[in-house]
């Protein structure tokens, strides 16, 4: 802000003497100790030029004190003096008139000792404007000596606070020039709280909380322990208790309740245990109850001496709730009986209350008290013989036939509680004779007889009660074959709607061997029933067949079936239902009614090839030899153009030694069918398996005369080759592939022999590779194919054309050739990954392995591959992941169970490995490795019962199985022979690895 002179219209004029820019605004600081911290003087202001007024002079002088009061003195003085120094220099010239009286400098524009804060920080300032503002009228410019003794104190007070906060701060240093030089607590920790700013989310969460680590918790507290009291100190407190009572007084000066033979009393009264003795004595009781009607039926109690004072201790004792409930189950009961004392159930839960709580005597007064008011009930009879000993049970029971003399239950009860047969008979007859149609006491009566006397109640007892079928059944197999017929006719008579009747009649035919009576007996059954209306379903009649079966009557069985397995079925469905009933009463391991009823289905369908073929299988699993060459013989005879039938029977008979007979059948088959190259080719095998090589060499010529096709011309190469011409094989090769240039096992088979069976020089290469080159030409597709070209190409170092660096490559290119037609091949990534292995580059090989599991992740070969190549330690992991890919892969399964193998994990091994060949019966490697597991871990009967399934199930495909099988020199090896060779090259290749 500038000053102009009145009247002048010009620039600024110089300002007042002792004008101080800024004090007429307030332009004084402040600071407090909490701005500074603890222990730390108070900053110096800033000193002005040597050119300043006195004001900042002043204002110097009176900072860095410490006293509030003694700078606001300092301030005024410093004005005072100001004042002096205008008065003085009044009479100079100035452009300004004379101030009028009292005037002050400033207070026109609020001076009032306000605070400003510079950039070093808040300072005390003080200047002329505080007269009057802040003292309000006192004369403050006079001070006198009382003021300077209280600055003195005042700051003697604060350098002793000082000295005594540097004294802390600085473990006894004295200096006072440390507490301007130290810092605030807060600024020692700045750096660390700048470093904050960095701390990421995580590191935070990381941060542990702060826990409880103080010794209490971690001493462990010790569990309470209580030590029973004597008997002595319980007999002891009881008489001072006694003894206090005396002379009037309540001994219970408290609330005393006495549950189970103890007693509890509230807080500060004295505990009544005189009631001990007597609940001991009530347990007792109740325990000798418990043991006397435990055997009541018996009328005998046995304590036993060693045990009984365990059982006691075993005892349960009823606490205060079971006892509220056993009383109010009391009240409910005696209510019931009040209301409706005729009711039987009442009185009998009310007995069964006062047993299970222990009160037998009552139990037995009430179910007497019931007898007497129910004497028409027989369950309450039965109750109190039960509640008693057996001698009473029997009075009781003789009292209730009495009576009721028509209660049944009551006498089989009475003949129960008798020891003798003799006694039994005679309560049983005597029931008999008040009850004749008791179909119950009949039976009951007859299991005590022999055969003789049996057979002589049984007489009586179909007259007495004819409805019954078990007396008729049961009488006609005690007669004689004779009898038996009178008593089922007569029966028959009796319960013409019964079907057991007319079973039980063919069954009896049937056992003596009249074979050609059971079948009129059922048929006439089921007229007659069906003439009385009786409903017999068809389930019904099968479920008869299947009973009949398992009770040694096959040809029953089979008349049931033939009479009744079409009823309620339509003309359409006929063939599938009755596939479906022989499958179901297989599976229930009815045979002969599953024979029954295919028999009658090839009677109404002969020319069926599925019937027949599951009528082959079942006499095959379930039959004998001749059974299945009857059907075979019947099948082939119903459809002679079906080779099957044909080859099996052949083959039958081949396998049980006939050749002349198999020699037969098959000539038989060439009749029928001269132009079928199955028949052809069994013949072959036939003469070719039992040593004849000439003939098989003469048939397969006519073959290829008048049936030729490419197996044909096949198989006579391979039989050339077997007999060490490979020439003449190459011939016959070469003129089947001039007929049936698309055939690729006569490529291969060419390759083969030209790599194999001829000397290894380049001839012999270019000829093979001239056979690999036309089959791929002809064949893009055939995967087996490409991989023998690709292994042919690596092994050109065997036959001095190349080196073995150059064959990998070609073969490398072969199979990157064969990817290319063949996308998502598992076989061909496969055949490059071992190549790549072979030849040594591990890392390529897990690289292809990598991009292969990318193209085809559900492959089980890769998946198998690839849990066998892997390093150990990630086997687990890979098998883990292979199986939920394809958990139902045989191969995948197989890698798991070796790799459970190899760990001597023999029971998950074996597990997995019989899952294997489960899902998958025809794959030959899973049985090898698991014939292979068993030589090394299992026993002889393990061994032999896996190699009987091997055989059974006829493997054919699997990589080490094909590759065994197929070579020349395991020709004409059994099933047996070829697994234990597979098993062992297994078993070699673990050794070496």
């Amino acid at each position: 802000m500038s000053f102009r002179p009145r009247g002048s219209r010009g620039g600024a004029s110089q300002a007042p003497k002792g004008y101080i820019p800024g004090l007429g605004r307030g332009a004084a600081g402040f600071v407090t100790q909490s701005d500074i911290g603890p222990a730390t003087g108070r900053p110096k202001s800033a000193t002005a030029d040597d050119g300043d007024d006195a004001g900042a002079a002043a204002a110097n002088s009176s900072s860095g004190t410490g006293s509030r009061a003694a700078e606001l003195r300092a301030a005024k003085l410093a004005m005072q003096k100001m004042q002096k120094a205008q008065s003085t220099t009044a009479a100079a010239p100035t452009p300004f008139e004379e101030a009028p009286a009292g005037y002050v400098a400033g207070a026109g524009r609020g001076f009032g000792g306000s605070t400003h804060t510079n950039n070093d920080g808040p300072t005390g300032s003080s200047g002329p404007a505080m007269e009057g503002s802040l003292f309000s009228g006192k004369d403050e410019a006079q001070f006198d000596d009382d003021d300077d003794e209280a600055d003195r104190i005042y700051n003697a007070i604060d350098e002793r606070m000082s000295s005594k906060r540097r004294k802390h701060n600085n473990d006894g240093n004295n200096n006072s020039n440390n507490q301007s030089s130290s810092s605030a607590i807060g600024d020692q920790f700045r750096d660390l709280k700048e470093k904050l700013a960095d701390v990421t989310e995580d590191e935070w969460a990381a941060i542990p909380d702060v826990g409880d680590n103080s010794l209490r918790h971690k001493q462990k507290r010790r569990e309470d322990v209580f030590t029973p009291l004597t008997d002595s100190l319980l007999e002891s407190r009881s008489k001072h208790n006694a003894d206090a009572s005396a002379g009037g007084q309540n001994a219970l000066a408290g609330t005393a309740q006495v549950m189970d033979g103890t007693a509890t009393s509230t807080a500060g009264f004295r505990t009544n245990l005189s009631g001990l003795a007597e609940a001991r004595s009530t347990v007792m009781s109740m325990s000798l109850d418990k043991i006397t009607s435990a055997d009541s039926a018996s009328g005998q109690t046995t304590v036993d001496p060693k045990g009984y004072l365990t059982s006691l201790s075993s005892t349960k004792i009823a606490s205060a709730a079971d006892v509220g409930d056993v009383n109010k189950a009391r009240l409910l009961l005696k209510s019931v009986r009040d209301t409706n004392p005729k009711h039987a159930p009442g009185w009998i839960a009310a007995a069964r209350v006062e047993e299970a709580a222990g009160k037998t005597a009552q139990a037995r007064k009430l179910i007497m008290e019931g007898c007497e008011v129910c004497p028409d009930s027989e369950d309450v009879w039965l109750e109190s013989a039960r509640l008693h000993s057996q001698d009473q049970a029997k009075t009781i029971l003789a009292a209730a036939a009495r009576r009721m003399p028509n209660a049944v239950k009551i006498y089989l009860r009475a003949a129960d509680l008798e020891h003798h047969d003799s006694t039994k008979k005679a309560v049983l007859r005597k029931a008999l004779e008040a009850n004749p149609n008791s179909v119950t006491l009949w039976k009951a009566a007859i299991e005590l007889e022999d055969a003789d006397d049996a057979r002589v109640l049984l007489s009586v007892a179909v007259e007495k009660v004819p409805h019954s079928v078990e007396m008729w059944l049961a009488l006609a197999r005690l007669e004689t074959y004779d009898n038996a017929r009178k008593v089922l006719n007569k029966a028959r008579k009796h319960l013409p709607t019964e079907r057991a009747v007319w079973i039980a009649a063919a069954k009896l035919e049937e056992s003596q061997n009249h074979g050609d009576m059971v079948d009129r007996i059922i048929d006439k059954a089921v007229r007659s029933l069906d003439k009385h209306d009786a409903v017999v379903t068809r389930a019904q009649w099968l479920k008869e067949a299947e009973a009949a079966e398992a009770s040694g009557a096959p040809l029953t069985s089979a008349a049931i079936v033939k009479c009744t397995v079409g009823r309620g079925v339509d003309e359409e469905d006929r063939q599938r239902t009755w596939a479906d009933d022989a499958n179901a009463s297989l599976s229930r391991n009815a045979v002969s009614t599953a024979r029954a009823i295919l028999a009658h289905s090839l009677s109404s369908f002969p020319t069926k090839r599925s019937l027949w073929l599951q009528a082959v299988d079942l006499e095959r699993k379930h039959g004998t030899a001749s059974s299945l060459d009857e059907v075979l013989a019947a099948a082939s005879e119903r459809l002679p153009r079906t080779e099957i039938f044909w080859l099996v029977r052949a083959k039958e008979k081949w396998l049980a030694g006939d050749v002349d007979t198999s020699r037969n059948i098959l000539t038989e088959a060439f009749k029928a069918n001269p132009d079928s190259e199955p028949v052809w080719l069994a013949a072959v095998k036939l003469e070719w398996e039992t040593g004849e090589i000439e003939r098989a060499r003469v048939l397969l010529s006519r073959a290829r005369e008048r049936a030729p096709t490419a197996r044909i011309f096949m198989k006579s190469a391979l039989l050339e080759r077997e007999c060490k011409n490979p020439d003449v094989a190459l011939d016959l090769l070469e003129q089947g592939l001039q007929k049936y240039p698309t055939f690729a096992k006569m490529h291969m088979m060419g390759g083969q022999i030209c790599s194999e069976d001829l000397p290894k020089n380049k001839d012999s290469l270019d000829k093979a590779r001239k056979f690999y080159q036309r089959g791929l030409q002809k064949c893009p597709n055939n995967v087996v194919l490409w991989c023998l070209a690709s292994q042919l190409e690596e092994r050109v170092a065997d036959y001095s054309v190349g080196s073995a660096s150059a064959g990998v490559t070609k073969a490398r290119s072969l199979l990157e050739l064969a990817r290319l037609k063949n996308q998502k091949n598992p076989e061909l990534w496969v055949e490059a990954i071992r190549l790549e292995r072979r030849a040594g580059n591990d890392k390529l090989a897990i690289s292809l392995m990598a991009r292969a599991l990318q193209e085809i992740p559900l492959s089980g070969l890769l998946l198998a591959e690839n849990i066998t190549t892997s390093p150990r330690v990630e086997q687990k992991s890979k098998s883990a992941a292979a199986i939920k890919r394809c958990p139902d892969d045989p191969r995948v399964i197989t890698a798991v169970a070796s790799l459970f193998a190899a760990e001597r994990k023999n029971d998950k091994a074996r597990k997995w490995f019989e899952r294997a060949v489960v899902l998958n019966p025809d794959m030959g490697d899973s049985w090898a490795k698991l014939y292979a597991f068993e030589l090394d871990a299992g026993t002889k009967e393990t061994q032999d019962k896996v190699k009987e399934r091997c055989i059974s199930a006829e493997p054919t495909h699997g990589e080490l199985w094909c590759k065994n099988v197929k070579a020349m020199s395991n020709r004409g090896k059994t099933v047996a022979e070829n697994l234990d060779a597979v098993a062992q090259s297994l078993r070699d290749r673990m050794r070496l690895n």
